[in-house]
């Protein structure tokens, strides 16, 4: 763990040892900018964010988790694990045959009331809370409101391509570059035609639709930690902030200032202060 890391969220044994199907962390952090670097566990891992952005990077893509969401990491995935601002998380882990229906693949995962309390409890428990008992059933309860939860379409898909994932480093380093896709094409030696086949079978999105997102998560990134949306609009290239507000509408069914204190007040915390709009396009 690196420098910042949460110390505080590390268990004090091999998490795979414990004789548990799920074993939840019941301390809970706040702190700045933390990083779990690249690791893996046998357990499959859920992280949930209740204040604050959490990023999740695998080889596959990149996954955001904005307030009141958690991200399911599998068992035995190499993965990375960082925090964004102010942070506070709770970390459980689960068996991979702990229930039939959990998640197979990395996911952004929304967290309902009934979920989120489930969690909270969990993660009070003892590492070794007590088999076949009031706390067994709780965790039961717990995997099967998992089981139904619904998943965020909060995922940065990256491509294995070596000339489409150069593509993609480039648009992550600078991503107000205005270039057009034709354009981008020449950069990697490419058609247009055939960069936009590529990216369809590479990672099942038009380069459009992949740009789009990848605005929209470095957006939350940018907003929960105070930047007006007229700034990141400007950072991410927009010529004004309604045609940013546009774009994140349309990637997320809910203008940005709304998205997030929707999340706010859903949990009654103050997790992503000072977002302001412009008069002419509030929501």
């Amino acid at each position: 763990m690196s420098t910042g890391a949460i110390t505080d969220l590390t268990l004090p044994r091999d998490v795979d040892s414990v004789p548990r199907s799920v074993v939840a962390l019941g301390a809970k952090s706040v702190t700045k900018d933390w990083e779990n670097a690249r690791h893996q566990h046998h357990k499959a891992q859920l992280i949930y964010s209740v204040r604050g952005i959490l990023n999740c990077e695998i080889e596959d893509g990149v996954w955001i988790v904005p307030p009141q969401c958690a991200i399911w990491i599998p068992g035995d995935l190499p993965h990375s694990a960082r925090g964004s601002g102010e942070t506070e998380c709770y970390c459980l882990f689960f068996e991979p045959d702990a229930a039939p229906d959990l998640p197979k693949t990395c996911c952004t995962i929304s967290v309902s009331p009934l979920l989120r309390e489930l969690l909270l409890k969990v993660a009070s428990f003892p590492v070794l809370y007590a088999l076949g008992g009031r706390e067994d059933r709780l965790v039961a309860a717990l995997l099967d409101e998992l089981a139904e939860a619904s998943v965020e379409d909060l995922h940065l898909p990256m491509p294995r391509n070596p000339r489409l994932r150069r593509l993609a480093e480039m648009m992550l380093a600078d991503p107000a570059d205005k270039t057009s896709k034709a354009d981008w094409a020449l950069r990697i030696g490419m058609s247009e035609r055939s960069m936009s086949r590529l990216l369809l079978r590479d990672i099942g999105m038009s380069f459009g639709r992949w740009r789009r997102q990848l605005h929209v998560i470095l957006a939350l990134q940018r907003l929960t930690k105070g930047e007006s949306v007229q700034t990141v609009a400007f950072e991410l290239g927009y010529e004004n902030a309604s045609g940013f507000v546009t774009m994140f509408r349309k990637a997320t069914g809910k203008p940005p200032a709304r998205y997030l204190s929707d999340r706010t007040n859903s949990a009654e915390l103050a997790c992503a202060p000072g977002i302001m709009l412009p008069d002419e396009i509030s929501p």
